[in-house]
């Protein structure tokens, strides 16, 4: 488990586009995570819009990448723009669910340059087992068995002649 400690809740206060042709779609973002100065923060995160509160790993941090290692932020060029940071998804906080590559959202009560949340905001708490007492429900299955041919016939002429039964009861009625 990676220490999330550096880790920092920011507010995008800009997004620009800096996408090319047939090159992934980046975006160079001015991130405040409580210091006097925004930094800047280069991503290709779809989820990312203005004033957005993001967690962001701050340059000298910690994340673990796709492959499982540990690997130190630096500041990057990323598309030609320096980047001083990245946005973290779910998996890298060690939230448990969520997409890899999509910015983890936090709640507005999460001020800019605080810790992110330990747990994923929204998702239930962790319930004990005798709270979560689940009451047996008895599940039928959809078909008892499947049907054999004789089975299947038998069916098809019990319809037939109640079909048949049901239409000359309409024949007398009606005369």
């Amino acid at each position: 488990m990676v220490d999330t400690s550096s880790y920092k809740v920011g507010i995008v206060l800009s997004v620009e586009d800096k996408s090319k042709s047939g090159g992934k779609p980046l975006k160079v973002c001015s991130v405040n995570i409580g210091g006097d100065d925004p930094i800047c923060v280069v991503t290709a995160a779809p989820n990312v819009r203005l004033s957005s509160r993001l967690v962001v790993a701050p340059v000298g941090s910690t994340i673990i990448n796709d492959e499982g290692e540990e690997m130190e932020i630096k500041k990057t060029a990323v598309g030609g723009v320096m980047s001083e940071g990245m946005f973290c998804d779910s998996r890298m906080l060690g939230w448990g669910s969520g997409s890899a590559g999509i910015a983890a959202q936090v709640p507005d009560s999460c001020e800019p340059g605080s810790a992110p949340p330990t747990s994923k905001p929204g998702a239930p708490p962790p319930a004990s087992s005798s709270e979560s007492a689940i009451p047996a429900v008895e599940v039928k299955p959809l078909f008892e068995k499947k049907l054999t041919k004789e089975e299947k016939k038998k069916l098809a002429e019990e319809r037939k002649a109640a079909r048949k039964a049901a239409k000359e009861a309409k024949k007398a009625a009606a005369s």
